[in-house]
């Protein structure tokens, strides 16, 4: 069976919450503005694949969120789901997409699919850097018994800044023996002006690929400076790919530059 609701309202969604108590799966949170029998549970809880939602300067990002939930007399809708940022003071834009559709599992069990949506260039409201965070996901869950079922903390999920990661090694061609110069800037989405700012500070692996192999390994790692920048110096040996790479971090995903071939002669 497949049910559908649509939201009378888009979820401008402020960072406060009801501080309900619940773990990573919301299997057994804290009771809380929970009605009926009691028997209804939430499940599992997975936002974006159980992937970090990663969001740059200009594009709206979506995000799939699926619920599902159990009770003897079967599940028979998901009424919301939202999420609530770590900021309290700024509007952090996530709004639902007003649509969730229920599938039967079994007779006690459904899957609730729905959306959120990140915009960073959002008309109302204002969106910070602090959003790169933990956001926790809400939703309510009602049975065909009436029994019903909120959790303010059903699952966690991290919202981080899109980075980008550029290289350039010169000269070439180049002679075998002499010096290469490998450049590069490592930058991340600032959501405070909707542009790049460069990431510093941060350890970067500059890499090496020989020409035929698909493998690269790490030459050094440097840190980027006070403006994002990279620099380096190798000494020419073979032909191949110089790039940078970056691990990441809790609010910036890891990220590869594009391989620069030299050619050494």
């Amino acid at each position: 069976m497949r049910t559908t609701m649509r939201a009378s309202m888009r979820l401008a969604l402020l960072g406060t919450s009801l501080a309900l108590v619940a773990t990573a799966t919301g299997a057994t949170a804290a009771q809380a503005e929970d009605g009926g029998s009691g028997n209804i549970t939430i499940d599992k809880v997975v936002v974006n694949g159980g992937k970090p939602v990663v969001v740059g300067t200009t594009n709206v990002v979506s995000a799939k969120v699926s619920v599902t939930a159990s009770d003897d007399s079967g599940i028979a809708r998901t009424t919301y789901i939202s999420a609530d940022g770590p900021n309290p003071n700024f509007a952090q834009i996530w709004y639902d997409d007003g649509e969730i559709t229920c599938v039967e599992v079994s007779a006690t069990t459904s899957t609730c699919t729905g959306t959120l949506t990140f915009d960073p260039q959002a008309s109302t409201g204002f969106v910070d850097n602090k959003a790169a965070a933990t956001w926790n996901l809400a939703t309510l869950v009602s049975a065909h018994d009436f029994d019903y079922i909120h959790r303010d903390a059903a699952t966690t999920f991290k919202v981080q800044r899109y980075s980008k990661l550029t290289v350039n090694a010169t000269p070439e061609p180049v002679k075998k023996g002499k010096t290469i110069t490998v450049t590069g800037k490592l930058s991340r989405a600032n959501w405070e002006d909707n542009k790049y700012h460069g990431y510093i500070n941060q350890p970067v692996k500059l890499q090496f690929r020989k020409k035929g192999s698909s493998t690269y390994t790490t030459v050094k790692t440097i840190k980027s400076n006070s403006t994002g920048g990279l620099r380096t110096t190798v000494t020419a040996s073979v032909d191949g790919y110089f790039r940078y790479s970056f691990a990441g971090t809790s609010t910036t995903p890891a990220v590869n530059a594009t391989g620069d071939f030299v050619d050494v002669q």
